[in-house]
């Protein structure tokens, strides 16, 4: 059935339906709309029905059956979606107010599908979360109203059934699945008072104590909430648009990790820095996260937030799972050149690393084997166009537009859980439409001086490897408390002690003993495993051997300043200093 592997492309040249592999030819099943005026497109989440508006009507078509369904007389429409079970289309228009300054007409209208009437119409100003919500069995429907959630059932919009009411909800998000539905409830802090997120079990919502879960922080100003597939936890991404710390040009992000069984958790990163990406898995046991200052790492976390496997780090800010959950794909986009990782998620394997230069847009295919990466305008007006990849790092097919032409959308069909089965993951890449070309790594600028000399190594940053996380059966690289740690560090310097001390008794009499600051300059750096403790060990070190300068300086006769001589009365409080960090105290 071809139609389950088609996408659909919207730009300058039209809307336009184009098969998937292997034979990428323009479908026929939907006739090309050459307008230009295409603003708002739409599939059914089964992928049955698709709806469009060229900016003289809304149409709606069935897919399998290329059959006009529906059209409706509504040329504003930026907006619309379907409901989970095809039997409602939701559609939005700008609101605007009459010209004598009465409130406008409803701009939010609820349509059946199976007769086209107008079921329910509302003003809705905001275009941010402007359509209803769905339970996925369409049970109910929920919508926020003046800082109330109002939900209605079975799809009769002409009463309230139960009405969430919070001091200011912000956001709500109901669970995907089946019954019993959860909703999570985002509300803003004011007044000193802290953000919070509390989870509800429909219809539940008598108070406080009702609640299923609440994770209360105070650095939000936005939340980010993202359900599992198999609704028992949320994980929340808090951020506050400006990092006070100055040390982040995106805000500040925490992580949190809400269960419905009543736990919550902040997620700990080992990095500090932005957090640009969360995903869970499908499996709903596991999750991603892309964070850190750049390069930025990813790592994998359970159930419990316990990393069970870190990809290291590298140029990305996205994580996307395929549908079927075997594969991850870390990417970098945006401001990055479009480096991708695509990894063997059940044996933590790599599998490709395509590149896709200048790409605004990423999407597994339903079928978990295919990938489409799009250039699209406005984030980007030149260049543009798609690319149809196979996971394994090939080019299957590809469509640049003429250079006075732009493509503005481009995405899959959908389909339900369960039409493609999940395949085994291949290593070897598949017979492709473009030879696999290695990328050339761009050479650093060389002055001239410079140009017939050795090149040395000068690296802003070393790369950390992958490394698994998992405690190993058997094996004693578990990965050691804070504790342990301390005591491990306090123990190799105690060898280390006994074995200079043993070093000293064999010296000569004849021999001078170096100045202890010098000997620390002498012996090896060793790492502690903490980038700010080796900072702060690195700058002590430096003021020792400043301060034992001066010391020859003056013993040498040479007068030395006030700030000079306060210098050297510190170097008692420095050498304990170093002393404590190098142990881990």
């Amino acid at each position: 059935r071809s139609c389950l592997f088609a996408f659909t492309v919207r730009g300058s040249e039209g809307l336009y339906m184009v098969n998937g592999p292997p034979s990428f030819t323009e479908s026929t099943v939907f006739q090309r709309d050459s307008g230009k005026k295409c603003k708002a497109v739409a599939f059914s989440k089964d992928g049955s029905l698709f709806a469009w508006c060229n900016g003289e009507k809304v149409s709606v078509i069935n897919v399998t059956k290329a059959e006009l369904l529906h059209s409706f007389d509504l040329p504003k429409t930026v907006c619309f979606e379907f409901s989970p079970k095809n039997n409602v289309l939701a559609t939005w228009q700008i609101y605007a107010t009459a010209k004598d300054g009465t409130s406008g007409v409803p701009n939010l209208q609820l349509h059946d599908l199976r007769t086209g009437k107008c079921l329910k119409s509302f003003i809705q100003k905001k275009m941010q979360n402007w359509c209803p919500c769905w339970a996925d069995d369409e049970s109910i429907c929920a919508r926020n109203v003046n800082n109330e959630v109002h939900f209605f059932e079975n799809n009769n919009f002409n009463t309230i059934a139960n009405k969430l009411h919070l001091q200011k909800v912000n956001d709500f998000v109901l669970s995907p699945g089946a019954q019993p539905i959860k909703v999570a409830v985002y509300v803003p802090g004011s007044k000193g008072a802290p953000s919070f997120v509390r989870l509800y079990q429909y219809p539940n919502f008598g108070g406080p104590q009702s609640a299923l879960a609440n994770k209360s922080f105070f650095k939000a100003d936005k939340v980010t909430m993202l359900w599992n597939k198999k609704a028992t936890a949320v994980l929340v991404i808090a951020s506050t648009e400006v990092d006070k710390s100055g040390a982040s040009y995106y805000g500040e992000q925490t992580l949190h990790y809400l269960a419905a069984s009543g736990e919550s958790v902040v997620v700990q990163l080992p990095k500090n820095g932005p957090i640009y990406d969360v995903s869970w898995s499908p499996n709903s046991v596991e999750f991603c996260a892309v964070y850190g200052f750049m390069p930025a790492k990813a790592t994998v976390f359970n159930l419990k937030c316990d990393p069970v496997f870190d990809f290291g780090t590298g140029p990305r800010n996205a994580a996307y799972y395929s549908p079927h959950g075997h594969i991850l794909v870390l990417a970098g986009f945006g401001n990055l050149r479009g480096q991708m990782e695509v990894w063997d998620v059940k044996n933590y394997k790599l599998i490709s690393k395509p590149v896709a230069s200048d790409s605004t847009y990423f999407a597994w295919c339903p079928d978990g084997e295919h990938i489409v990466t799009a250039t699209c305008a406005p984030r980007l007006r030149v260049n543009n166009g798609y690319k149809i990849w196979h996971y394994t790092g090939s080019v299957l097919h590809s469509y640049e537009v003429p250079c006075d032409e732009e493509v503005w959308q481009v995405f899959w069909q959908p389909s339900l859980d369960g039409v493609f089965p999940e395949r085994a993951v291949t290593y070897q890449a598949v017979p492709g439409e473009l030879p696999l070309a290695e990328p050339k790594p761009a050479q650093a600028y060389r002055p001239p001086a410079l140009r017939n000399k050795p090149v040395t190594s000068s690296k802003l940053h070393e790369d950390e490897p992958p490394q698994n996380m998992k405690p190993q059966l058997g094996g004693t690289d578990k990965p050691l408390s804070k504790t342990a740690l301390k005591n491990q560090r306090k123990h190799e310097a105690k060898k280390a002690a006994k074995q200079e001390a043993k070093a000293d008794a064999y010296q000569g009499p004849a021999q001078v003993k170096m100045p202890q600051a010098a000997l620390q300059n002498t012996m090896p750096t060793m790492s502690t495993g903490d980038p700010e403790v080796d900072k702060k060990i690195k700058n002590l070190k430096k003021k020792l051997k400043a301060i034992e300068q001066l010391k020859e300086q003056a013993a040498a006769g040479k007068q030395l300043e006030k700030n000079q001589v306060e210098k050297i009365q510190k170097e008692a409080a420095l050498l304990k200093e170093l002393e404590d960090l190098e142990l881990g105290v």
